[in-house]
């Protein structure tokens, strides 16, 4: 557990900045938009300046958590733009949900000529140490717990809206409480939250009963390339950019579609490959606990942790497929 000496350290760093600058990795999941969400909510009825640089686009089903569009690096601002102060001059930079350069694309330019404090929240085991303040816990099921924790130790407010986006980044990290990282202080957190107004079975249909016909097309094709290998205990999936093109989903339609596969019993170690319009292959990786896929992901310099992780590899899908397979191999 972080202790109250690293929650007042942090709590010091936003009281001294009157502008923040908040991100966190790119392609943003559940957790990353969730606490990216609460926190501009509680800092901004704290009378702070909050802005909110995102490094890709959020997901559509996670669009509702903010009032308004936030601009996108290389999008709606550029680097140069961003150093030279046109996004705003700011007091603290926070990062949250990663504390990785490698998930950071141009934004680590910035972090590297920033001379201001940098506040990391975050629950990952890869690390490069980016904060003058860090709260890290990997053993958290979502980051959206230390936000928590932080939120609870500094008395803030936590109000419906800000309950609302903390439960659907928890829900969002544990597979609706099925991961094996959903713990007592899931549930803990996660009932306090409720209390506070989130609403589990309006987030559950907007979660997962709202795909579109196109992100259902992208799932069928998905599970038509499912290989199974050593005895059916290793499950390897791909997506072509053909299969985009022929279903009309975008990138955004993959996020969790890794874990259908992992319905069948042998299973206990999945893949899910991903042909990227640059030519690179997105592989996401997924465990039941007899393979620490973080450890595959760093030999290729990606990262997560020991039941979820990803990695950028190179084309094409076969030959990244058989890298992957041989690093399961010698774990199985």
């Amino acid at each position: 557990m972080i202790g109250s000496n690293d929650f007042q350290k942090a709590v010091e760093l936003i009281s001294k900045a009157e502008s923040i600058l908040i991100t966190t990795h790119n392609k943003p999941d559940g957790d990353a938009c969730g606490s990216v969400a609460a926190m501009h909510e509680a800092l901004t009825a704290l009378g702070k300046n909050i802005k909110i640089l995102f490094l890709s686009p959020v997901p559509k089903w996670y669009a509702f958590l903010f009032a308004e569009q936030f601009p996108i690096l290389g999008q709606g601002i550029q680097l140069e733009e961003l150093t030279e102060g046109r996004l705003g001059k700011f007091d603290l930079t926070m990062i949250i949900d990663t504390n990785s350069y490698s998930q950071l694309p141009k934004f680590e330019q910035y972090l590297k000529q920033n001379d201001k404090p940098v506040l990391v929240i975050d629950h990952h085991v890869t690390s490069d140490g980016l904060g003058t303040v860090e709260l890290v816990e990997p053993k958290a099921a979502a980051s959206a717990l230390i936000v928590h924790d932080l939120f609870k130790y500094a008395k803030w407010p936590i109000t419906e809206k800000i309950a609302q986006a903390l439960f659907l980044a928890i829900v969002t990290d544990t597979g609706w409480f099925q991961f094996s990282n959903t713990d007592s202080r899931v549930f803990n957190s996660c009932a306090e939250l409720i209390e506070a107004g989130a609403n589990p079975t309006a987030l559950y249909r907007h979660l997962y009963q709202s795909f579109s016909p196109q992100r259902f097309k992208l799932l069928a094709a998905m599970l038509s390339s499912l290989e199974l290998h050593f005895d059916g205990r290793f499950a390897a999936q791909y997506l072509c950019q053909k299969d985009f093109e022929q279903t009309g989903a975008s990138y955004e339609d993959t996020e969790d579609l890794i874990n259908e596969c992992q319905r069948i019993s042998s299973v206990e170690v999945a893949a899910l490959f991903v042909q990227l319009k640059d030519g690179r292959v997105k592989c996401s990786l997924r465990s039941k606990g007899a393979v620490d896929v973080c450890r595959i992901a760093q030999k290729f310099d990606g990262g997560g942790h020991k039941m979820a992780a990803g990695t950028y590899l190179p084309s094409p899908i076969e030959h990244a497929k058989q890298l992957i397979m041989k690093e399961v191999k010698k774990q199985l």
